[in-house]
């Protein structure tokens, strides 16, 4: 009697299953959404090593939009900069409105509605301004008076008697530093929430958003150098030539996919500072030729400060600090980016009060009568 062999498994079927196994097991962890730490990150996600923990790393598409939603090492980069965009663009909607005047007295009685003072009085026509410095003693007044909706109409921001005549003047600069700044920072915050996505798209939206901050740079200078030079028609075609060269050498400069590195970080920055002060020289000439004007010399004291607030952001974004200090502390909230963030943000609306006091003055300048 013959005897039976026992049955094997066929060595088909092993691998087969043990396949379908690894498969499953791959895909359940391939679609699982979790945070990673830095040593997990492939090369070109890793950016700064004192941040150790709480990264994303090539989520799908949906995952990555609705993690802006929730908490991870990049939350508040994109919320930061998500905010200042939806500051600029109330400014731009306030702005483009037929019944606002576009200027410092515009914003203050958007806010007062005629009836606001700074000092904690009210009146029904006008609202007072004292300023803090001792040349700046007297009150300086604001009043309103609406016209044509395609161009500004003002009273004196240096004058209350009102016994000039005020000149009209475009919005279209004002609106280019706006559409500069919610551009900026919009592209700023997708590339923070985006970036993490794949490869492709971390190169993409990185020079995205060194692009968005050139074009911020050159658009600020728009409205303080149009209107403070409107009667200096060479000069103001000079500045504005030479800023808007400067701003489309650095983005294609920008665009290189070797300059979005890490180690281009002091670069970048010395790049961007370069371009923001390279409006010391249009700054000082307009001081010489309107010294005698406070609101010239109030503007150019918000300038200063804008200045100061970008300097110290890119200190923060070259430095990491505080995360250099404490590695791994700083992760979710608190670190240099965010920091960084915060003062860009900050000096752009620095910049805004500078370029509406800029265009009070002009208003209260007609026809070149200065």
């Amino acid at each position: 009697m013959q005897k039976r062999r026992p049955v094997r498994e066929s060595s088909k079927t092993t691998p087969e299953r043990n396949g379908k196994a690894l498969d499953s097991g791959e895909k359940k962890k391939r679609s699982e959404r979790r945070l990673m730490k830095f040593e997990e990150l492939p090369r070109y996600l890793k950016d700064n090593e004192y941040i150790h923990n709480h990264y994303r790393c090539e989520w799908s598409l949906t995952e990555t939009f609705l993690s802006a939603f929730s908490w991870h090492n990049e939350t508040l980069n994109i919320w930061t900069h998500l905010g200042g965009f939806l500051i600029f663009g109330w400014m731009m909607v306030v702005s483009c409105m037929e019944t606002t005047e576009v200027g410092l007295a515009g914003f203050v009685n958007v806010f007062s509605s005629k009836k606001f003072n700074f000092l904690g009085g009210s009146s029904n026509d006008r609202v007072t301004i004292r300023w803090p410095w001792p040349s700046m003693a007297k009150a300086v007044y604001f009043s309103s008076d609406h016209h044509d909706s395609n161009v500004t109409h003002t009273s004196s921001f240096l004058n209350p008697q009102g016994d000039v005549e005020y000149e009209t003047i475009p919005k279209w600069p004002w609106l280019v530093f706006l559409t500069g700044a919610m551009t900026c920072l919009i592209c700023s915050s997708m590339s923070h929430l985006f970036a993490c996505h794949s490869r492709r798209f971390n190169l993409f939206f990185w020079r995205l958003d060194y692009a968005g901050i050139s074009l911020m740079i050159v658009c600020s200078f728009f409205a303080p150098i149009y209107y403070a030079f409107s009667c200096h028609t060479n000069w103001r075609l000079f500045y504005l030539s030479s800023i808007s060269i400067l701003g489309l050498l650095a983005i294609f400069a920008l665009l290189s996919p070797a300059l979005s590195a890490p180690r281009f970080r002091s670069f970048r920055a010395a790049l961007f500072l370069t371009m923001g002060f390279s409006g010391v020289i249009p700054a000082s000439h307009v001081l010489y030729l309107h010294k005698d004007h406070p609101n010239v010399v109030i503007a150019l004291v918000y300038e200063l400060a804008m200045a100061v607030l970008y300097a110290t952001g890119a200190g923060f974004y070259v430095s990491r600090i505080p995360e250099r200090w404490k590695p791994g502390a700083f992760d979710i909230a608190g670190h240099s980016h965010q920091i960084f963030h915060v003062f860009v943000v900050l000096g752009a609306l620095a910049h805004s009060v500078a370029s509406l006091l800029i265009m009070d003055f002009r208003r209260a300048s007609p026809s070149c009568a200065f």
